[in-house]
């Protein structure tokens, strides 16, 4: 969580200012608020409560509307209520629907309320939320409980009975090995798929403790400190990695998923454990990242030389040269340049995924930064018509060559992703400590599924995929180095409808007096 809090000051009484803060913090009710003056009215405060109510951390929410929420379900009721009550200025209460950063849902009692100026303008809205699931899911259930729950239980036990076996299948030919464990790690029961990827025997297996298994193989210190250590107080515990050399079959990279049963009955106090050998697959992406490490480190000798040569022809050729020939060369110029981008992102890529890519900050002024990225690409693109909204009066500690880096990567799809819209938007705000870069088109937009995967490495977006070239590692090395620069980059999209992609940058702390 954060170490601090920062809200903003509406007056100059620092001490009461000071005490509003605390009694925010210490509320257990999440509390946010948002700057309506600002576009988009960004969130530029939020309470320690709110970030545990959301499972977003302070940095991950500064300068987002609100609305993200609510995630792919931006049809609710609730929203037209909050909508029309926010261009009113009035407050409004509201029941809605939001989900968390890992994505379980939760209801929100959400009262808003705004806050004027003393010409009766509304600058700010102070919003209150609590989280009433539970009421919610109470309310629910009572309309059915009365009359289905005995019908239920009915159903639910021949169900269980009559899937027995064919639980016992999928069980059996699942490509992983599962156990189950009593308390005293005995095992008692494990799928065929485990004895086979550990040249176990069954008889050697059952009713023995998991760390007598193989003649003391299994006795490993990561896999103690899983069961006995972890899982009693993080249950489950997912995608936990074990490396292991057997003495008979070799060395393991395992991936564990681990889970105590703690019901009443016959499967009280069981333990599952699911095992991937991830083995394979680990060197596999290994043998990639350091093929396309070695790749582009050989290419981009040879490249230079080309671009170094075509230049020289371009230089030498006589005035009065065949026109055609000019334009070929100038063509293989352009391929060469383009060649030669793609070889340095995989190069970026590589030094990303390897913990090689180091930052040189300094201090740097992101109006100037971003103004000058913009009057190259006017000059590149005359065609497109591009803006510049706002204005940032504190430097931030970057290294400006990697942000720049992010600017010509956002600025780019903005142009290639919008064919029919010469219009891009660049907006710069200050949201609390953080500064806020946002660049918008109004092109083909981005469905909420894809939004989800949109900065993996390597992803490109299913229905742009035919018509758009490209690789997908821009967004990708664009959200690492802003990640690495204590920033966060989201989109906020709609199909059809264009796309506003946003990072924020720590600003530089004032100096003291």
């Amino acid at each position: 969580m954060s170490n601090s809090t920062e809200l903003p000051l509406f007056g100059n009484d620092a001490a009461n200012i000071k005490l509003l803060k605390a009694a925010l913090d210490s509320s257990i009710s999440g509390v946010i608020i948002t700057d309506n003056c600002q576009y988009d009215n960004p969130i530029i405060y939020c309470n320690k409560a709110f970030e545990k109510l959301s499972g977003y951390e302070r940095g991950e929410v500064i300068g987002r509307n609100c609305r993200f929420l609510q995630g792919n379900e931006r049809k609710q009721p609730a929203r037209e209520a909050i909508r029309k009550a926010v261009g009113l200025g009035d407050p409004v209460t509201v029941e809605i629907r939001n989900y968390r950063k890992d994505g379980t849902l939760f209801w929100n009692e959400l009262y808003i309320s705004p806050i004027k100026n003393p010409e009766g303008q509304v600058t700010h809205f102070i919003g209150v939320q609590n989280d009433v699931t539970r009421r919610k899911n109470a309310e629910e259930n009572l309309l059915h409980e009365r009359n289905m729950v005995e019908k239920k239980v009915q159903e639910r036990t021949r169900e269980l009975k009559e899937n027995q076996e064919y639980l016992d299948s999928i069980i059996q030919t699942i490509r992983q090995g599962l156990l189950v464990l009593d308390p005293d790690y005995r095992v008692i029961s494990a799928n065929d798929f485990f004895f086979k990827t550990f040249k176990v025997e069954k008889r050697d297996t059952i009713g023995r403790s998991l760390y007598e298994l193989g003649n003391g193989q299994w006795n490993i210190e990561q896999l103690k400190t899983l069961l006995e250590r972890i899982l009693p107080t993080n249950n489950p515990v997912l995608d936990f990695e074990v490396d292991h050399e057997f003495p008979h079959i070799g060395r393991k990279l395992m991936l564990l998923n681990a889970h105590r049963i703690e019901l009443e009955g016959d499967f009280k106090d069981r333990i599952l454990i699911a095992i991937e050998d991830i083995t394979e697959i680990r060197a596999a992406e290994i043998r990639k990242d350091d093929f396309l490490a070695v790749s582009s480190h050989e290419l981009r000798t040879p490249l230079t030389t080309i671009k170094g040569y075509n230049q020289s022809v371009l230089r030498m050729l006589p005035p009065d040269i065949d026109p055609k020939i000019l334009t070929m060369v100038k063509k293989s110029a352009g391929q060469v340049d383009r060649l030669h981008k793609i070889v340095t992102s995989l190069l970026e890529m590589s030094r990303i995924q390897t913990g090689k890519l180091t930052l040189i900050r300094e201090e740097v002024d992101l109006s100037v930064l971003i103004a000058d990225v913009v009057e190259d690409f006017r000059e590149s693109n005359p065609g497109h018509h591009l803006s510049i909204e706002g204005a940032v009066s504190r430097p931030v500690m970057i290294d400006e060559s990697q942000i720049s880096q992010v600017l010509y990567n956002l600025v780019s799809n903005a142009i290639k992703y919008a064919p029919g819209s010469a219009k891009i938007t660049l907006a710069l705000s200050e949201v609390s400590n953080y500064a806020k870069i946002s660049v918008r088109d109004y092109g083909l937009g981005i469905s909420i599924e894809d939004q989800k995967s949109i900065f993996d490495r390597f992803f490109r977006v299913s229905s742009v995929q035919k018509h758009f070239p490209g690789m997908g590692i821009g967004l990708y090395i664009s959200a690492q180095i802003v990640r690495q620069h204590g920033g966060t980059l989201w989109v906020d999209s709609e199909p059809s409808k264009g796309a506003t992609f946003s990072f924020t940058l720590p600003l530089k702390e004032k100096a003291d007096g």
